[in-house]
């Protein structure tokens, strides 16, 4: 199948009530495990690239592999999404790779660091949206910084990450403000801060409510009942994982990440989009540390990174599953990227959330 684009995929699963992981690649060995996963259980897609990967493999490279893949697996719907751009460049060059889904990320300022104010962010991602949208592109906006409520701090990850204490008040969305910066830039989904944060440290106790605040979730949805919500920084980083990666030589202190009922719990408000990075590549690394350690004479990549790609295909395969996003490929057919610009330039995709909004 096709490239589809993220709002064309977001739409189907509010229509059905499901939401869609989105993963992390940077190589050939993850697309070919995640797309595994997506095929075995008939489920779209969502693969991304920071800029970071975008470093790391070139953007050629990215884009081959996606056309390679979107030969391999002629079945499985795929969206090829910009993963916190950091200015309009980023965004724009994303889109000319072949990518059919931007994030503007204009919670921070163009260095990644450091936090950008609200006319700041509403008018780059407004005219990014603008672009975006003459091409068929999606757009995901992000409101809020990401961080951890119970250190006021962001995790940088590719180098993107408030630095320095944040205030409670840049730490979680505003659902106000978000029904003034939906409407104002048009974005076809909407990143929110909510105590989520990149890497694997996001909570040391199991998260409750004065440390992910679900309610900011719950309110947004309240206000904005069609709006398309996306939960960054939400790996579960499981237990299992944690003492896998441990016995095979690993030093992980103790931690805990999104529960997956929570997750579950914000897919029924709204919630369209969960990224999930840390979870893949903890459960590639264990299993390299596995063979490591128990062949040590072994020098063959190939041998170290098999078990790897299995890892990560049980585990996107696991999340596919929980996010009701499993046999939903069959019911999704591909609309080209000129008749989606049409579609928005007739008004009949956007702003959609003004659409119905409940105050």
């Amino acid at each position: 199948m096709a490239r589809i684009t993220l709002r064309q995929l977001l739409d189907h699963a509010a229509e059905k009530g499901y939401g869609v992981p989105a993963f992390n690649i940077n190589n050939m060995e993850q697309l070919l495990a995640i797309m595994a996963a997506a095929q075995s259980v008939e489920a779209p897609v969502i693969l991304q690239a920071s800029r970071g990967a975008r470093s790391y493999a070139g953007d050629v490279m990215l884009s081959k592999m996606i056309e390679a893949a979107e030969v391999m697996f002629p079945s499985t719907p795929i969206v090829m999404h910009q993963d916190h751009g950091n200015n309009e460049q980023t965004c724009y060059s994303a889109m000319l790779m072949g990518f059919t889904s931007v994030m503007m990320d204009g919670s921070l300022k163009a260095d990644g660091k450091t936090p950008a104010d609200y006319a700041y962010n509403t008018a780059i991602t407004a005219r990014v949206t603008e672009v975006a949208h003459d091409l068929g592109v999606s757009v995901e906006g992000e409101l809020g910084c990401l961080g951890s409520l119970e250190t006021g701090q962001g995790e940088a990850e590719d180098g993107h990450g408030a630095e320095g204490v944040l205030s409670h008040d840049q730490l979680l969305t505003d659902p106000e403000q978000a029904v003034e910066f939906v409407t104002a830039t048009g974005v076809d989904a909407l990143a929110i801060a909510m105590g989520t944060s990149h890497g694997a440290y996001k909570f040391s106790r199991k998260p409750d409510g004065d440390i992910l605040a679900m309610n900011v979730v719950k309110e947004i949805n309240a206000r904005l009942p069609n709006l398309h919500l996306v939960m960054h920084g939400s790996s579960s980083v499981p237990e299992e994982l944690q003492e896998r990666f441990n016995r095979f030589g690993g030093k992980m202190p103790a931690t805990w990440g999104v529960p997956v009922e929570e997750i579950q719990v914000g897919i029924k408000y709204g919630v369209r989009k969960i990224n999930i990075d840390t979870d893949c590549r903890i459960a590639m690394a264990a299993e390299l540390r596995r063979v490591c350690q128990e062949v040590p004479d072994e020098f063959d990549p190939r041998k170290f990174m098999k078990p790897s790609m299995d890892a990560l295909t049980a585990l996107c395969r696991s999340r596919f599953e929980a996010f009701g996003t499993a046999g939903q490929a069959k019911s999704l057919s591909a609309i080209p990227l000129a008749t989606m610009a049409k579609r928005y330039r007739s008004g009949s995709l956007g702003p959609r959330p003004a659409l119905s909004v409940a105050v």
